[in-house]
């Protein structure tokens, strides 16, 4: 099955809800390979795999903390690089839609911000968002190179599923 990479939000090793939410919904898409990063990246591979990811990559630099995104986004861009995913998923928070955006922009794909729900599509995976104050509800994918997708936190509810959870460093 195609992989999936998800960013991991995590504080000195302790995973926070809407990365597990992520790791359902790129369970529906495929499988997810987790990307965390940062003081106690190694120590979040229990959970993580206990909820469906297939492998994790790590790590650990003092740059993830001292600056605001490049570093995260260039270790995501590695990542991408060495996983070649069929999406990439991260929360949607003001740090994580600039993530978001800056990978995007760099490995020349489209990208969907505060999607509600995800799910597998003939042409790439397809994002439900809701518009207008949750008025209506649309249905996206994106049309270039490999989606990346922010998703709301509390949007999906977090299924533990086991998987293997082997760790890799990452070379940045």
């Amino acid at each position: 099955m195609a992989e999936v990479l998800v960013l991991v939000d995590h504080v000195d090793g302790a995973v926070r809800k809407p990365t597990l939410e992520l790791l359902t919904l790129a369970r529906r898409i495929g499988d997810p390979v987790a990307v965390a990063l940062g003081a106690g990246a190694e120590a979040t591979a229990g959970v993580l795999g206990e909820h469906g990811a297939v492998k994790v990559l790590t790590a650990d630099a003092p740059e993830f903390a001292d600056y605001l995104v490049v570093p995260k986004v260039d270790a995501l861009q590695a990542a991408f690089d060495a996983v070649n995913p069929v999406a990439v998923l991260v929360v949607s928070s003001a740090e994580g839609k600039e993530i978001a955006a800056r990978l995007a922009l760099r490995v020349g794909s489209g990208i969907i911000t505060d999607a509600t729900d995800l799910e597998a599509g003939e042409q790439g995976p397809v994002a439900t968002q809701a518009a207008f104050a949750a008025s209506y509800t649309t249905k996206s994918r994106v049309s270039k190179g490999v989606p990346v997708i922010t998703v709301k936190p509390n949007s999906a509810p977090v299924e533990p599923a086991t998987a293997a959870g082997t760790v890799e460093a990452l070379t940045v």
